[in-house]
């Protein structure tokens, strides 16, 4: 059924080239965890790639495993703006988006960067206000009290800024659905451009300009709909720096660097969840290149304090920084990940860093506490999850249903109740589009606000409506969930031997990246192996140490799964040999870098039992 092959100068299982690419991976029809293990790729295309473009057979496999034509390799494993980014013209009310700030400019006009307080509203926002600084624009920046005001635009912040002096407002990461608030807006007086990437329906709020590639009338959201609202900033701001250059603006400053501020978008991206595929590659990839070089004073602060002594990933983005800058707006301060971006002093840079730090530590706790409570409340057998709880912190609820999500392999939406009125945060699965769900849910009535997209929603919600609200979506998405569910599998995209599990192999794995939602990360099956110790560690996490009949040992962590079957199959099998599933991951903690793996499944070796 497999064949050996020769990879970093390891044992490496792979799948026959004659076989279909639905044979099961080391013949697992079920799992521990109830699932078949799948190749996600024909190795004949992997290796089609590889010997075209020189590469590991490794990165060959990965490449075709995520849909690469042998021709378009080079554009997807050095991918280039050059290559990738469009004419911002080319979406609709960008070039009156770029015209309107461009004068404001030159007017001194007062502009206000209005923004969310999650990491995606935070870069956005630091971004606008770095690059029209660097202009010589006159800006500030407004971000929402997440428990006081919610997300978006109201109507007493727009008043105050327009009573405050300003005379432009640019939503970034909000504003598609705030039609009262806009209005509002409009009629004090301020020229309002909304820089969003939520799903919009055929109305659009009263604004000056509405850039968003998800607006049902913008062709050009087929190919970039899948962007994150810093990305969309980021055009904004080339279609700025084009007036301007066009306008002899720069005969008397100098251009802004606008490639330095790629860390913020890659940032923003990767945190926000949003598919690594095409431009949102470039950003990442490009992105993470300029964080290396620490010209961001808040971002190598923050990643001092997150005790990052190397160069980041696109996982530190999503597991270390992320969450730190969503701390200030989850449990503290909302404005305090924008201050971090922007900011130009060590010293404060420094205080806001910790700051955000303790606050990451303290919405960890509330994480914890909120997950127990959802995870009794969650009925399991919806096909969407919606659990809902009296005093719920507001901060923590699109994290916990982001971790039911996980648990039970469906969409889950938590609600948290203060009084008569809920707020909920969403979490969905490929294949199931919450966002477009939660807009129809608001248009029918059963929801006071809401509005994301495909991924990940938000929305407020009349306590007596939550039942309802449950009916409904469980009604609109069964038959999403349920296709979903059934073409489930752990897809891998090789098997090896236990000593084929090397940081070479990681390193060259590696080449395929950045990835994230869009573009996963390479997951391999080991075995056979046996169990040589177990235990559990942090929160719920289960620590291992595998050996193979080759002699190696593997260090394997499962996180979350101490009270799984996954879990309970480590920690009970004795010498009863086992395949295992998961992602290889290079620990540089001790200084030489070591292989390790994160486990995502298991079967039994001794008849798949």
């Amino acid at each position: 059924m497999f064949y050996l092959c020769a990879l970093a100068s390891r044992a490496v299982l792979g799948q026959n080239g004659g076989m279909a690419a639905s044979s099961y991976v080391f013949g697992v029809e079920r799992s521990v965890l109830g699932q078949p293990w799948r190749w996600r790729a024909d190795l004949s295309a992997g290796a089609a790639i590889a010997q075209a473009h020189g590469l590991p057979e490794a990165v060959g496999l990965v490449l075709a495993g995520r849909g690469a034509e042998v021709e378009a390799v080079c554009r997807l494993i050095k991918p280039t703006l050059r290559d990738w980014l469009p004419d911002p013209s080319i979406f609709q009310d960008m070039d009156r988006a770029a015209e309107r700030l461009a004068d404001a400019v030159r007017r001194r006009e007062p502009i206000v960067v209005f923004g969310d307080y999650d990491v995606d509203g935070a870069t956005s926002t630091a971004l606008l206000v770095r690059v029209l600084r660097a202009v010589g624009g006159v800006v500030s920046f407004y971000i929402p009290d997440r428990m006081t005001e919610g997300y978006g635009p109201n109507v007493a912040a727009m008043t105050a800024i327009a009573q405050a002096g300003a005379k432009v407002v640019v939503t970034v990461d909000c504003g598609t659905q705030s039609f009262e608030p806009l209005a509002a807006a409009k009629a004090a007086g301020l020229d309002v451009v909304v820089v969003d990437h939520h799903k919009a329906g055929w109305a659009l709020p009263e604004a000056f300009a509405v850039v968003n590639p998800n607006r049902l009338d913008d062709d050009a959201g087929t190919d970039y709909g899948h962007l994150a609202a810093v990305g969309v900033c980021f055009l904004l701001a080339v279609a700025l720096n084009r007036v301007l250059r066009l306008s002899g603006w720069y005969n008397s400053c100098p251009e802004p660097d606008l490639m330095s501020l790629l860390d913020m978008v890659a940032l923003g991206t990767v945190a926000d969840v949003v598919a690594l595929t095409g431009l949102n590659r470039v950003f990442v990839a490009q992105g993470l290149k300029v964080m290396a070089r620490r010209g961001n004073i808040g971002l190598a602060t923050l990643c001092d304090v997150a005790r990052m002594d190397r160069a980041p990933t696109s996982g530190d983005l999503g597991f270390q920084l992320g969450p730190r800058i969503n701390a200030g707006g989850r449990v503290g301060r909302s404005d305090l990940g924008t201050r971090l971006l922007i900011s130009e002093a060590p010293g404060e840079a420094r205080q806001i860093a910790e700051e955000l730090d303790r606050l990451n530590a303290e919405r960890k706790a509330l994480e914890a506490l909120t997950l127990d409570q959802a995870l009794l409340a969650a009925p399991e057998s919806d096909p969407v999850v919606v659990a809902s709880g009296d005093g719920w912190h507001a901060g923590v609820i699109g994290i916990v249903a982001g971790r039911l999500k996980e648990k039970f392999g469906r969409p889950a939406v938590v609600i948290g109740v203060d009084g008569a009125v809920g707020k909920g945060s969403g979490r969905s699965v490929p294949g199931v589009d919450l966002g477009a769900a939660v807009l129809a849910a608001k248009d029918i009535g059963l929801l006071a606000a809401g509005g994301g997209h495909a991924m990940a929603a938000g929305l407020t919600i009349a306590a007596d409506k939550v039942a309802d609200f449950r009916a409904f979506l469980c009604e609109r998405l069964a038959e999403d969930v349920a296709a979903s569910m059934d073409g489930r599998a752990l897809k891998l995209d090789a098997a090896l031997a236990p000593g084929g599990v090397t940081p070479e192999l990681g390193e060259q794995l590696d080449q395929a990246g950045p990835y994230g939602t869009g573009w996963p990360t390479p997951k391999v099956a080991v075995g056979p192996v046996t169990v040589v110790k177990c235990d559990i560690v942090g929160q719920d996490h289960v620590r291992v140490i595998l050996s193979g009949k080759d002699g190696a040992r593997i260090k394997a962590m499962a996180f979350r799964h101490g009270n799984t079957a996954l879990g309970q199959a480590l920690a009970g099998a004795g010498r009863r040999p086992l395949y295992v599933a998961g992602r290889i991951n290079i620990d540089h903690w001790t200084g030489e870098p070591r292989a390790e793996l994160h486990l995502d499944d298991a079967a039994w070796a001794d008849g798949l039992g």
